[in-house]
């Protein structure tokens, strides 16, 4: 069973993550940011924040607007997606995340390594099919099968 995606996206600024979820309808969700390390560009430099340092919530009109545009710096992301209205909880396994509300798990490690989780099969096509069409490198589908990964957390 399909599982979710793997690629590598360019190290480098950019709105790689608006380009990696344009499949996704981002206001159809509330979204959890994991405390990660990405920075927004200002004045070709490393500036603020993308995201707060600590655990929170993005309301996700914001989220779409803040990454459709900004230009950015990503190292690690570990963003969450629940539909609205849903209780979230804390997705720290792949069981966690199948046995919770949430819809899907982005995850950035090293500025690069791009790991997304999917429950909906036609959405992770889109996602699989957008990823191949921006040419992302080593695109793969992450399976029952080849899965090393224990913990659904980009630290």
């Amino acid at each position: 069973m399909k599982r979710g995606i793997s690629f590598e996206i360019p190290n480098e600024y950019g709105r790689f993550l608006w380009e990696v979820l344009t499949p996704v309808e981002l206001t159809k969700f509330i979204w959890r940011s994991g405390g990660e390390e990405s920075y927004l560009i200002e004045d070709n430099e490393l500036g603020k924040p993308l995201f707060t340092d600590e655990v929170n919530w993005i309301d996700c009109l914001s989220l779409k607007e803040h990454l459709e545009h900004n230009l950015y710096y990503l190292i690690f992301v570990d963003l969450k997606a629940y539909s609205k209205g849903i209780n979230p909880s804390v997705i720290e396994t792949y069981s966690d995340f199948l046995n919770s509300d949430c819809e899907l798990v982005l995850l950035v490690v090293d500025s690069d390594f791009v790991t997304i989780y999917c429950k909906d099969s036609e959405k992770l096509e889109k996602l699989y099919s957008n990823a191949k069409t921006k040419g992302f490198e080593n695109l793969h589908y992450i399976t029952d099968k080849n899965d090393t990964r224990t913990n659904l957390s980009a630290w």
